[in-house]
């Protein structure tokens, strides 16, 4: 019994430090490291699991769809140029699967074509795999790992200008897509997050007439059935939803839509308890665009964006969920909207590319270095 009583304690006070340790202060400062090959924004990123980071397709600075890959090897802090796509791309998805693979999904091609188009690049052998097309053309959807090691695909724009809202997931094992339930809101420019109970909460986006939605949704990976659960406190779309440690969603930033919109510094957070959304503290800037990343210690890192000028913003922030308080951070070098983050295994945060005014992309890097 004395032993089950010192394992609890034990339990209980190694939970209390995971909770606790980001109620610290972090302060830090960006770095310049080496520039990327290309212009890019509207790429993708994606961490290997040899620490290395993939970044593929975006738009150069003539809009076109981009080929191009990069490796960025945080050791050396360059980046290397790795086997191109097969089909230039830029608004797609990128999911790192299980075994290492990165999956490439949808996008924009060339004339508004490719949309269901799927590669699949191979680390070990650093080249790209054609794969199965998706059932249904999309870009500027979402694509989420789910627990069993598939990927969920949802919503998004077809090449035809239609928003929609079919989902379909890709077995790795099998390298099939198969059709799933559909939405009950056809949306863009939304987010998906994986919950801590294997459901997917997508929230918000844009519907046809480009208006932020309010509407969230909670697909059950069991069932494969979408349910509507408690609507956004303010409509919006291309925010970020980022999953907290202890299981709730916050949601921050992005742009209401329509002819009169306007980008937003709301934020609030989702309880998959209870379903239900509360606004908690404002973001410092209005920003839509923006990058999130859920640092260790469980404060969450908020970079760039756009502003109501469709300006890119040099300012950052952070989220510390224990006082529901942002916090004015070190700003970057590099005004960015339509840029990635990524958490490097340092721990530290690169951010990537994206662009300063509309269709201006550059190649700047930058590393977010913190301590407390």
């Amino acid at each position: 019994m004395k032993k089950y009583i010192l394992l609890n304690i034990i339990s209980v006070s190694i939970v209390c430090i995971l909770l606790f340790a980001g109620c610290d202060v972090i302060k830090g400062s960006w770095t310049e490291t080496g520039p990327l090959h290309h212009e890019r924004s509207a790429h993708s990123a994606t961490l290997l699991l040899d620490g290395r980071v993939l970044i593929a397709g975006g738009f150069d600075l003539n809009s076109n769809r981009q080929t191009s890959a990069e490796l960025f090897d945080p050791v050396a802090g360059s980046w290397a140029e790795t086997s191109p796509l097969y089909i230039g791309r830029g608004g797609h998805t990128a999911t790192l699967l299980p075994d290492g693979r990165v999956l490439v999904a949808g996008g924009i091609g060339s004339s508004f074509t490719l949309g269901n188009a799927v590669e699949i690049f191979d680390t070990e052998n650093q080249k790209w795999i054609e794969s199965s097309s998706m059932s249904t053309e999309r870009f500027d959807h979402t694509a989420t790992l789910l627990k069993d090691g598939r990927v969920l695909v949802a919503g998004g724009q077809n090449t035809q200008g239609k928003f929609i809202n079919s989902a379909e997931i890709y077995d790795p094992v099998s390298g099939v897509w198969t059709e799933t339930g559909q939405m009950k809101q056809e949306r863009r420019n939304h987010r998906a997050s994986l919950l801590k109970d294997g459901r997917v909460l997508v929230s918000g986006g844009f519907d046809a007439s480009f208006t932020g939605c309010d509407s969230v949704e909670l697909f059950d990976p069991e069932t494969e059935i979408w349910a509507l659960t408690g609507p956004l406190r303010i409509k919006r779309g291309g925010h970020t939803a980022t999953l907290l440690y202890d299981g709730r969603v916050l949601v921050a930033g992005g742009f209401n839509g329509g002819t009169s919109g306007a980008t937003l510094n709301s934020t609030e957070i989702f309880d998959p308890d209870t379903g239900s959304w509360t606004e908690t503290a404002p973001l410092g800037s209005d920003r839509s665009g923006h990058t999130a990343i859920l640092l260790p210690g469980g404060m969450v890192l908020i970079a760039g964006g756009f502003d109501s000028n469709i300006t890119g913003l040099t300012s950052a922030e952070i989220f510390n969920p224990c006082t529901g308080k942002w916090i004015n951070v070190d700003t970057m070098h590099t005004a960015r909207a339509g840029h990635t983050a990524t958490l490097l295994p340092d721990r530290n945060v690169l951010v990537a590319g994206g662009f300063s005014y509309v269709n201006v992309p550059h190649n700047s890097t930058e590393i977010y270095q913190y301590s407390r």
